[in-house]
């Protein structure tokens, strides 16, 4: 709000009536609006202090400096006094009061005054004033209230309606929506407000507290989360003697003792894993002679993928060769098991994806993990073709 004190003449034409100022306050408003433009916070504090208004156009003059002084002051219990007095001003045009009112919200939502703040929100309302950031304030007052189950639907709404109009959902938001959806054990939609996120920035910092946070809270199945530690792997996001052992002690539970013997060893090479740990010095111990064997079984575990009546062989197959890094040799046996059915096809999809990707064939593996849309392995899925549109982005660029 500006108030047109510098004008030359002493009738300012508005729509209406003409309004008129005395010449003394004129005078001393134009004063007090140079010390304003010069932010010389403690003259024009001093100069509009001094102002005495007359008429209801010179207190609504006042008052708007009042407020500007106040933003230059960043003293928000002053700005929510000034605002009020503006709210008692006959000449504050009516096209202004929606936006004041929520204006005013805020403001008493920022000294603590909730119940103000959501009075205000009410009256912008109902002149016409309900933008996404209302919404937004709405749920971050039930939050300071302890009531997230009242804050999360409003949040919610708050993120689809800044989707809707094509504008970016801040990252603040999106965290807030994780935290009330975890307290929910919603963590379907965890996972998909994770990889919102990771769509907007994904570094190995991020991808390693997304998928560490998300493994830590939802009750995935082994295999799944194992797609997961290969995921972090992936982008260079594992940080922590925990992601190296507890990948390792994955792979080895499942019969991938070449993959939990490779990674002990990158642990090691990174400097996250020593010898003398006792824990994954042990495993590494165990499964090296495993591995050798596992190796060399794979040719009687082709023939034998090769002649069964079901697809469980391949399958079995193919995650040995994922498990290997061989994946060419992983997506013929995925093929495979799916044309001969009697599998978890989510699981099989998934995987094939994972290793097509791998492969560098992305367009084919955005279409396998398409058809992943059961239970764990669509998080698995999403999470992949989310890691898979980062490569398409970055292949772009260069």
């Amino acid at each position: 709000m500006t108030a047109p004190v510098s004008a030359k003449k002493k009738k300012i034409v508005v729509a209406g009536p003409p309004i008129t100022m005395s010449d003394s306050f004129r005078a001393s408003a134009a004063s007090a609006e140079t010390a304003l433009k010069a932010r010389d916070t403690t003259t024009a504090a001093a100069r509009i202090g001094a102002l005495s208004p007359t008429s209801d156009f010179e207190a609504y003059v006042a008052a708007a400096m009042r407020y500007q002084l106040a933003v230059q002051r960043r003293d928000v219990q002053a700005q929510r006094i000034a605002l009020t007095d503006l709210f008692k001003s006959p000449e504050l045009p009516k096209a202004e009061a929606p936006r004041l009112r929520y204006i005013a919200g805020y403001l008493s939502f920022m000294v603590g005054n909730y119940d103000d703040a959501t009075a205000q929100l009410d009256y912008a309302k109902t002149l016409g004033y309900d933008g996404i950031d209302a919404t937004m304030l709405r749920a971050d007052i039930a939050l300071r209230r302890n009531k997230p189950k009242e804050a999360r639907p409003l949040l919610r709404e708050a993120l689809a309606r800044q989707r809707a109009s094509g504008q970016e959902v801040p990252l603040a938001w999106i965290d807030r929506a994780i935290s009330l959806a975890y307290q929910a054990q919603d963590f379907n939609e965890v996972g998909a407000l994770y990889r919102e996120r990771l769509a907007r920035t994904a570094s190995p910092q991020d991808w390693r507290s997304a998928l560490t946070n998300y493994m830590s809270a939802a009750d995935l199945e082994a295999q799944a989360q194992l797609d997961l530690y290969r995921l972090q792997a992936a982008n260079g996001a594992m940080a922590s003697e925990r992601d190296y052992q507890a990948y390792a002690q994955l792979a080895e539970k499942a019969g991938f003792f070449a993959e939990a013997k490779a990674i002990i060893e990158a642990g090691r090479k990174a400097g996250k894993l020593t010898a003398k740990q006792a824990a994954t010095s042990q495993l590494l111990k165990t499964v090296t002679p495993k591995a050798t064997k596992e190796i060399a079984g794979l040719p009687a575990m082709a023939k034998k993928a090769a002649a069964a009546s079901t697809g469980k062989e391949a399958l079995a197959l193919g995650d040995n060769y994922v498990s290997l890094a061989q994946f060419p040799q992983a997506v013929e046996q995925y093929r495979l098991a799916l044309s001969k059915g009697g599998v978890d096809a989510g699981r099989v999809n998934a995987r094939l994806g994972i290793a097509l990707a791998r492969s560098g064939d992305y367009a084919g593996a955005q279409a396998a993990l398409a058809q992943a849309t059961d239970s764990d392995w669509a998080s698995v899925a999403g999470f992949w073709s989310t890691w898979i549109d980062q490569q398409n982005r970055k292949a772009g660029a260069a």
